[in-house]
């Protein structure tokens, strides 16, 4: 009954979306009728009302999809959702503004001469609205009404020129900044969540270990790095579909003709072209660069969005008049000025006021910021009062975010109630079932997506369908994915909704504007190349993951909360990359080691020379134990060619084994209630028994097809995997313990004139306690005991001071006793200047150059962070995906 339910889930949603019965309400209404009439089945036929659930109640299920909804939103760590209305807000102004006209006239002057210039300035153009706008509707038909005509007018053939426009109207969904980003960044979060517990059940369910390694878990992604993922093949796209103009455009020149037009190329029309296409630059390089360079936050680059289109609004409004300019100007001045603030002065803070130049960095600041309000309120009163701009924008901004957030709310119900009847499990154990493993799931996956591409909007694809797949595609260790890849995989084939037939919205938009002379068949003729093109980016970027994977990668490692070397999910990345730093220059580093080790350092403590002793030895050691790692990593490979057939059968095997013990549970819970006073009959009760006993033999069945060498086999290579991670280990704890004694060595030395100011300070102190009170005493010996904690390797100095302090608070204090251990300090810095003023001259300069050897390789984990060139090596390593399901 269960499957019944499910299938009327479906064919009540689809029945009421095909009556053309609102999305926002056929998604939740779907889901209470089939709520409300299984429970009702269920109490007159089933025993109870909760009796054809696949778990939980009908007010559990009925309340899930508000609850959860409304816990996504208010997560502080997921708001996401607000940069919606923001970008909506820019989107609308700069179309309502005419900004997105101009463009579309200036570009088409300036590529016409270029065979199929007026088809590529389209896409030129439609790329750059994609970047501020990313409103499909407004772009194809601002695009269909001022460049169909001049591409029909110059004898375009009109499926070139109809698909050219309805492709370049869709790229604002995979260009960032894309509603459908943050839409699927928000499901996507959610979905590495559940995808995290997946695996880590997976692994201790496989390999009976308690905790999975943290370089296994699934890293989750955001909307800001879903922006960085899309950028590169948003870009490959619009390069597809320029390629494709030009190479029609020289095949059949007759189909897409150039245009010369006289008097273009002049230095006014140079001006236009500048005064045009800079101005939406500049906004986008505000928008995503703050965002790439983490300045900013998707939300606080949604904000200044919205303020740079009001201000350009604000000038385009009133274009040809006096005075048009001055708001945008002022407000240029005033970022200007607040950049040379900061780039002179550093951040200003009121709090913090303590230099003359600190107080004339915050006058300058406030004069700018202040600038910058008057600029950004005179652009909002033009924008109010000219043409009721505002208000206008303001009202379809409102209508745009209700309808996002109505289909949200309506598809959290959705797949609750899917969820409800089992719907989860049932896809999960399809795909999980299907031969070939990740990728033919992926597959089956992205068809099902493109499919229903040609019924539904992107924002019910992306609501509805990623939930549900997400996080078991995310949850595969044989292809260890990304979310971000995953993501905007599934933003590129959702692309496609907006041209497939019959409900091609963006085929909806232009026919609404196209002269009668258009027809509607060759409109569907000229998307059915730029939909191949849509599915060839698709390829491309699933083979090449680094076109997605690099950049947000690449943002993370170099910002300044980069994580730190020793992360776990950074070292297989770094060994490999010091691993060729050894092959091409273990010879040098090995002869630094050694000239270091040469050096004199009898002069030094005896602890300190000990260390230093056993740290050049296992810095030796560091490559040959790398090399071990590999021979290791060889074994590993070559055992995996016999072992992964094996491992698959049984793990398939033991996975279809654990479905049916999850289904053995539910029934034993119907037996253990039916009879009398249970909320099951009987009869129920018999059915559910005699169900668990044909299960537990197909169970049985099951494992008995696993076959009897594989407890040997899985030793054997589980002990070849173990070799592989012991000699990592070995590596980690031989690299740290080689260059610890080398920073701290150098931390001390850095440390000599710190510590021979100690001498006159502590003299100073000797006065102090001969005539402060003792708790006075007490605590100018505690500060000073501070003070010397400080300074690397004082343990000795510190013992007399620790040592007066104790009498200083004892019962009976003594000033002549403490200063008398006073003495012992001032004679331990005596001593330790010796050594460490004669060590800073001669044995610093050679760690330096020590350091400047094997800093990057056997000392890489021990830094602060990883040095940017070294960064941008292991961003493009972590790029690729990386099969780690022998592990588990």
């Amino acid at each position: 009954m269960e499957l019944f339910f499910l299938l009327l889930l479906v064919v009540i949603m689809a029945f009421a979306l095909g009556c053309g019965f609102p999305v926002a309400f056929a998604l939740p209404g779907a889901a209470i009728i089939t709520i409300g009439l299984a429970a009702g089945v269920g109490a007159l036929f089933g025993g109870g009302a909760d009796a054809f659930f696949h778990s939980g109640s009908a007010a559990q299920w009925l309340s899930a999809g508000v609850t959860n909804f409304r816990g996504i939103y208010w997560e502080a760590e997921r708001d996401t959702l607000i940069a919606i209305p923001l970008f909506v807000f820019m989107g609308i102004m700069l179309q309502r503004s005419k900004i997105a006209e101009d463009l579309l006239v200036t570009m088409a002057r300036l590529f016409g001469p270029v065979p199929g210039g007026l088809g590529i300035s389209v896409v030129f153009v439609g790329a750059l609205l994609a970047a501020t706008t990313g409103i499909v509707g407004a772009t194809v038909v601002a695009m269909g009404l001022i460049s169909l005509p001049a591409m029909l007018r110059n004898n375009y053939s009109v499926p070139l020129a109809t698909g050219t426009i309805a492709a370049s109207g869709t790229l604002g969904q995979i260009i960032p900044p894309s509603i459908v980003l943050i839409i699927l960044a928000d499901q996507l979060a959610s979905a590495v969540d559940q995808a995290g517990s997946i695996r880590q059940a997976l692994y201790k369910d496989n390999t009976g270990e308690l905790s999975m390694p943290s370089d296994f878990s699934v890293v989750s992604t955001s909307a800001g790095e879903m922006f960085l993922g899309a950028f590169l093949p948003g870009l490959v796209l619009v390069g597809l579909y320029m390629l494709f103009i030009l190479g029609f455009a020289l095949l059949k020149p007759s189909a897409a003709p150039a245009v010369h037009e006289e008097g273009t190329f002049t230095r006014q029309f140079a001006v236009k072209v500048f005064i045009t296409l800079v101005p939406p630059l500049a906004l986008i390089f505000l928008v995503l660069g703050s965002i790439i360079a983490g300045i900013a936050t998707v939300n606080q680059a949604g904000a200044i969005g919205a303020v740079g289109a009001m201000i350009m609004a604000g000038y385009r409004l009133r274009d040809g008049e006096k005075g048009a300019y001055t708001p945008a100007i002022i407000a240029i001045v005033a970022l200007l000025a607040i950049a040379i603030v900061i780039s002179f002065i550093g951040a200003v803070n009121i709090k913090l006021i303590q230099t003359s130049q600190d107080l004339l960095g915050l006058v300058l600041a406030l004069i700018a910021v202040s600038l910058l309000l008057i600029a950004i309120f005179w652009s909002g009163w033009r924008t109010l009062k000219l043409e009721d701009t505002l208000r206008g924008v303001m009202v379809e901004t409102a209508k745009t975010t209700s309808l996002v957030f109505i289909i949200l709310l309506g598809a959290a119900m959705l797949t609750s109630a899917f969820r409800a009847f089992g719907g989860e499990d049932l896809v999960k154990d399809f795909l999980q079932g299907l031969p070939g493993g990740f990728w033919a799931q992926f597959l089956i996956v992205m068809l099902v997506i493109f499919i229903l591409g040609f019924f539904l909007d992107f924002i019910e694809i992306a609501v509805v369908v990623v939930p549900i797949v997400a996080p078991i595609l995310l949850a595969d260790p044989s292809a260890n994915v990304t979310a971000v890849w995953l993501g905007v995989m599934i933003g590129l084939n959702i692309q496609t909704s907006f041209l497939t037939p019959p409900f091609g919205f963006a085929l909806f938009y232009l026919r609404g504007v196209a002269p009668a002379i258009v027809k509607t068949v060759d409109m569907y003729k000229g998307v059915i190349a730029f939909i191949a093109l849509q599915l060839v980016a698709l390829a491309i970027v699933g083979f090449n993951p680094q076109l997605v994977n690099y950049l947000p990668n690449r943002s993370t490692l170099l910002s300044e909360t980069a994580p730190p070397p020793k992360n776990p999910r950074l070292q297989y990345c770094m060994e490999k990359i010091v691993h060729e730093d050894f092959q091409q220059n273990g010879d040098g580093i090995l002869a630094a080691i050694q000239s270091t080790a040469n050096v004199d350092m009898s002069y030094l403590p005896e602890d300190l020379r000990e260390d230093l002793a056993e740290g050049f030895e296992k810095a030796q050691n560091a490559l040959s134990l790398m090399q071990e790692i590999k021979n290791a990593e060889a074994d590993v490979a070559a055992a995996a060619g016999d072992y992964r057939p094996i491992h698959g059968l049984v793990r398939a095997l033991e996975r279809d084994a654990r479905r049916i013990d999850e289904t053995i549970e539910e029934l034993e819970v119907v037996v253990s209630r039916s009879g009398p006073g249970g909320i099951y009959t009987a009869e129920q009760g018999e059915r559910a028994q005699a169900r668990i006993d044909a299960l537990q033999a197909e169970h049985d069945a099951l494992l008995a097809q696993i076959p009897e060498e594989w407890n040997d086999t899985y030793a054997t290579f589980s002990q070849i995997q173990k070799a592989e991670n012991t000699a990592r280990l070995t590596y980690r704890r031989n690299a740290d313990q080689a260059y610890e004694p080398v920073l701290e060595l150098k931390a001390i030395l850095r440390d000599v004139d710190v510590v021979a100011g100690f001498e006159a300070e502590l003299e100073v102190l000797k006065e102090q306690v001969a005539q402060l009170e003792p708790e006075a005493a007490v605590d100018a010996i505690a500060e000073m005991r501070s003070k010397v904690g400080s300074a690397e390797g004082t343990s000795d100095i510190r013992k007399g001071l620790t040592e007066a302090r104790k009498i200083m608070r004892s019962r009976t204090p003594n000033a002549e006793e403490a200063i008398a251990e006073i003495d012992k300090s001032i004679a331990a810095v005596q001593a330790d200047l010796v050594w460490r003023q004669r060590a800073a001259s001669e044995l610093l300069p050679q760690l330096e150059a020590y350091d400047a050897a094997v800093g990057n390789n056997i000392g890489l984990r021990q830094q602060d962070r990883l040095p940017d060139a070294m960064a941008l090596e292991v961003a493009g390593c972590l790029s690729d995906h990386r099969d780690i399901s022998l592990s588990f």
